[in-house]
């Protein structure tokens, strides 16, 4: 259901066919806005509502010709409006339409990724919920260090995944922009009443300074935020992948009937979805990088920019909304393993504990480096012994004649770590009920 939207909404959103669509809603808006300044009579108005229209292959046909695009538009527009078509594209630049035209297309392009976005924050909240209190072992550097929940992990996902949400609603509000502003954005033939009416209709704000563009330092962040939630997506994504790793095998992607792992193993189960995204999210980093190559133009504009946008605006709002429906259908359909958590939490023999007993043994009054060293001395042993650390703990007598058998008892309980669950997911979620 999810990938299916992305492909119809998404990508008919950067048709050549819608492209030339957004074109002409801003030079009827432009037009508009002439009529209500009394530039464009009312009649000739009335003809240019009902009959601007195109057919994208006579606008490719004369475009052949022209080696212009906008010309070539114009010109299949005019040859069905006839003489009121003289109004058209009145004292504008192709920029204006342009670039007006983007702001129309990113914004709506951005909008779909925010909804997207908000999908997978329910999702992920949802999985928060279900799994506060699970306890399984948190890991650095891919080591066991101290446990958690796996609530508190996906906690720890729907706050990042809520900032890149506000990341891209701020960079969407700065391309949601446009500018009818002339060659070199001076107004010369222009009133810029005509901006103010026709960006209004349109939903775009005006740009206060525009060259002959609108500057690319807008479409910049636009891109740049893309590339973080991309990078969100691939942290996710990486750490479903690891959690899926036989010896883990903690969560795993579902499997659906019929579904096939390798042409060689019949038993392969991989996390294709989580690497095919951990891919793609790496070409929406990449074209953010190119977005910024976009800033710095010549003088009041030229056109290298416009060949890379012909590229990253498509692909990187295609494949931004892409990753995060992915995402989401993986994380509806994960199969989350309590009991491997609760094996996995004691592969390495309680040695988790290990700060416990040091810091109890610190409050003794004992020194911190040989506590230190006293507790490093039990924990390799049981790690090179294969035997359980809280059972050498009690048989070690220089720390038994400082913890008493009941404080090593309290020590020794998982529950512990999650003693301040509930702070951190009214830090995040707000009041849990």
């Amino acid at each position: 259901m999810i990938e299916r939207y992305t492909r119809k909404a998404m990508g008919a959103l950067w048709t050549l066919e819608n492209r030339f669509r957004a074109w002409l809603e801003v030079e009827l808006a432009v037009c508009e806005a002439w009529t209500e300044l009394g530039r464009i009579p009312a009649a000739d108005m009335e003809i240019i509502r009902q009959k601007a229209d195109f057919d994208v292959d006579r606008i490719l046909e004369i475009e052949q010709v022209t080696r212009h695009d906008v010309i070539a538009f114009l010109t299949a527009v005019e040859e069905r409006v006839g003489p009121a078509a003289r109004f058209i594209h009145l004292g504008c630049t192709s920029s204006d339409i342009v670039d007006t035209a983007n702001g129309l297309l990113l914004g709506r392009a951005g909008d779909m990724v925010l909804a997207t976005v908000d999908g997978l924050l329910d999702v992920i909240r949802d999985l928060a919920m279900r799994y506060k209190g699970q306890l399984m072992i948190g890991r650095t550097h891919g080591i066991h260090a101290e446990p958690l929940s796996f609530g508190m992990k996906m906690a720890s996902f729907y706050a990042e995944f809520t900032r890149h949400r506000e990341r891209v609603a701020a960079a969407v509000a700065g391309v949601k922009v446009g500018k009818i502003s002339g060659a070199v954005g001076g107004y010369a033939h222009l009133d810029p009443k005509v901006e103010s009416i026709a960006l209004g209709r349109l939903g775009l704000a005006v740009d206060p300074v525009s060259t002959q563009i609108v500057q690319r330092d807008r479409h910049a962040a636009f891109f740049t935020s893309l590339a973080l939630l991309a990078g969100g997506v691939e942290r996710m994504a990486t750490e479903l992948r690891h959690l899926q790793r036989t010896e883990v095998l903690e969560a795993e992607e579902g499997f659906a009937k019929g579904q096939k792992g390798s042409s060689a193993m019949p038993h392969k189960k991989n996390p294709i979805s989580a690497e095919n995204i951990c891919g793609l999210s790496r070409l929406v980093r990449t074209n953010a990088l190119a977005s910024m190559e976009n800033m710095a133009l010549w003088h009041e504009r030229d056109i290298s920019h416009s060949s890379v946008e012909r590229v990253i605006m498509p692909d990187s709002t295609i494949l931004a909304d892409y990753t995060v429906a992915r995402l989401t259908r993986i994380l509806q359909n994960l199969k989350v393993n309590p009991d491997n958590m609760a094996r996995n939490m004691m592969a390495s023999y309680g040695l988790f504990y290990s700060q416990r007993v040091l810091l109890a043994l610190i409050e003794t009054g004992m020194d911190r480096q040989k506590a230190y060293e006293a507790v490093q001395k039990v924990a390799m042993a049981c790690w090179e012994g294969k035997k359980s650390f809280p059972d050498a703990v009690r048989a070690d007598a220089a720390i038994t004649a400082r913890l008493t058998a009941g404080v090593l008892d309290a020590l020794f309980d998982p529950g512990y770590y999650l003693k301040h669950e509930d702070l951190i997911y009214s830090r995040v979620f707000g009041t849990i009920s």
